[in-house]
């Protein structure tokens, strides 16, 4: 059975292209990658020689190579996307292109092709947008759209282009929508890998207000064993949460850090916070649980603590990137 996983130089993509060809010989992969600032082939460099796997320089927008490869693939895992929150509200347009036209691109390319096999989808918990920080809310999986970012907004429209085309034409579309990740190779223009390589580099860490936004941290490596269980066992017009259950808000996640790298409060330096900041994005997982059986498997905070110190021994990968 052969894959296609766009985006696969990327942070999640990357962990979902190592996982497949660590953990399933009956899969071969090929990655469809535009290798943009946070695509990097360093991330796949212990894998690519294997003969199970293909490398295709390409973006996700070319109708023409996205429907040659989709042909070719039983199978498609589209992970491709602009996702960096306030990078979308500086300059939007390239995340509808990316997130919302490139997804419809891969879309057409399944229809255009009679292609039968399943698109799984990778969006994010941002599309529910936020829920007051002191509520018991938690979305599952039939809750409104109700995106807060440009970014958020992306998601959301290729979601719903993804379910229409269920409806509409048949297409086996099946969507998971993972809360934030962290781990290892992710681009320090994120909180964890920003923050970790500040206070290595002796700089202060920019916590946005008073901390108290709140995010559910799922490790990478869950992440794509989620996407892989609705490959596996997932059903078409279907979209499954993905988290931890592990909310924190970004000052308990901000000192977790500090305390890590031997640091305290005086290396924090409050700033303004972003526009349209979501307070909470708590997930309902409990489909993905009963339905698939899956569930995470990374402890915390010891895997955020074998994350900062992948960063501390890993500066060959991160230090030629500038301050963001």
């Amino acid at each position: 059975m052969r894959v296609l996983v766009t985006g696969g130089c990327g942070f999640i993509g990357s962990a979902l292209v190592r996982l497949i060809l660590a953990d399933r010989s009956e899969l071969s992969v090929i990655n469809l990658d535009a290798l943009t600032y946070a695509g990097r082939l360093e991330n796949l460099v212990d894998v690519a020689d294997s003969d199970r796997y293909e490398f295709i320089r390409g973006d996700v927008r070319d109708e023409n190579a996205v429907a040659s490869l989709v042909a070719r693939c039983d199978a498609v895992l589209h992970l491709a996307a602009e996702s960096h929150v306030d990078r979308s509200i500086d300059s939007a347009r390239v995340f509808f292109e990316t997130n919302t036209v490139g997804t419809q691109v891969v879309l057409e390319a399944a229809r255009r092709t009679d292609f039968g096999g399943p698109i799984v989808i990778v969006s994010t918990d941002e599309v529910y947008g936020d829920a007051p920080a002191d509520s018991a809310t938690h979305f599952d999986e039939d809750a409104v759209l109700r995106p807060s970012s440009p970014y958020a907004a992306s998601k959301a429209a290729a979601d719903l282009a993804a379910l229409a085309m269920h409806r509409t034409f048949g297409l086996d579309v099946r969507i998971v929508r993972g809360s934030n990740s962290y781990g290892p190779r992710q681009y320090p223009e994120k909180i964890i890998p920003r923050f970790v390589t500040n206070l290595i580099r002796g700089e202060r860490v920019p916590l946005y207000g008073d901390g108290s936004a709140m995010r559910d941290w799922l490790h990478v490596d869950d992440h794509a064993r989620a996407i892989l269980a609705v490959l596996d066992r997932g059903k078409a017009g279907r979209v499954y949460n993905a988290s931890a259950g592990n909310e924190r808000t970004n000052l308990e996640l901000t000192r977790l850090i500090l305390g890590e790298l031997g640091q305290d409060d005086a290396m924090i330096e409050r700033v303004a916070d972003r526009p349209g900041h979501d307070r909470r994005y708590p997930l309902d997982s409990s489909r993905i649980a009963a339905e698939l059986g899956w569930s995470p498997k990374a402890a915390w905070p010891e895997a955020l603590a074998e994350t900062v110190r992948w960063y501390a021994e890993h500066g060959d990968w991160w230090e030629h990137l500038g301050s963001p």
